[in-house]
C-alpha cells in the first residue's frame, strides 16, 4: 500500500529547533507550553534515532538555548547564526546536505521571523516542511497566526506533536511505541 507523500518517514526526517534562547523565550506568548512541546519532540526524536539540529541567533547577545532544551541536545548540534533564515548560514546548509533528510520538522521562535524565513527557504529548495503548531511561538499570537497561514499557503504541513510522533512510529506494540507513548500520555 502506498503512503501519502506528506507522512513523515524515519529515514527521511530531521528535527530543527530554531533560536529557543532565554532572552527570546522570556518575552514569548505560550512559552511554557511551547517549551514542553519542544522538549517532548526532542525526546521522541532521540528515542527514534532521528537527527536533530538547533540554532542560536546571535548567542553573544541573546544568550544560549534555554536549559530544559539545551540539556537534551548535544552541543555539537547547535549552530550559531546571524541570518534570520537558517538557510543563510553556511554551517547549517552544509550539515543539512550531509544528513540527506528531505522532511524537516521545525520548532522554535519567532514564528513570524526566523521560523517563517527558514520554512520558506527550505520549501524553495525542495524540502518538505512540517510545523507542529504547538511548538512555535511569537511575542504576539497575531504574528504567529499570520506566519502559520503564510507557511501553509506556501506548502508547509501544519501539524502537531502527536501526529509527528505517531507518523514516525507507524505501528503500535513495538518497543519504540512503548518508549514514545510515555511522551504523549
Amino acid at each position: 500500500m502506498n503512503r501519502h507523500e506528506t507522512i513523515l518517514r524515519r529515514e527521511d526526517t530531521l528535527l530543527l529547533v530554531i533560536d529557543y534562547q532565554q532572552r527570546l523565550v522570556d518575552v514569548m506568548a505560550r512559552k511554557e507550553s511551547v517549551t514542553d512541546e519542544i522538549t517532548r519532540l526532542i525526546q521522541g526524536m532521540k528515542k527514534l534515532n532521528i537527527p536533530i539540529l538547533a540554532t542560536e541567533q546571535y548567542p553573544q547577545g541573546l544568550g544560549p538555548t534555554v536549559p530544559p532544551v539545551a540539556e537534551l541536545l548535544d552541543p555539537a548540534q547547535i549552530i550559531a547564526k546571524m541570518t534570520f533564515s537558517c538557510c543563510g548560514n553556511e554551517d547549517f546548509d552544509a550539515r543539512l546536505k550531509t544528513l540527506k533528510r528531505r522532511q524537516i520538522v521545525i520548532t522554535g521562535i519567532e514564528t513570524h521571523v526566523c521560523v517563517l524565513q527558514t520554512v520558506l527557504d527550505l520549501l524553495a529548495n525542495g524540502y518538505q516542511v512540517h510545523v507542529p503548531v504547538g511548538a512555535v511561538c511569537s511575542r504576539a499570537d497575531a504574528n504567529r497566526d499570520n506566519a502559520l497561514a503564510r507557511m501553509e499557503k506556501a506548502g508547509a504541513v501544519l501539524t502537531n506533536l502527536e501526529s509527528v510522533l505517531f507518523e514516525l512510529l507507524v505501528e503500535a506494540g513495538t518497543d519504540d511505541f512503548k518508549a514514545v507513548r510515555k511522551l504523549i500520555v
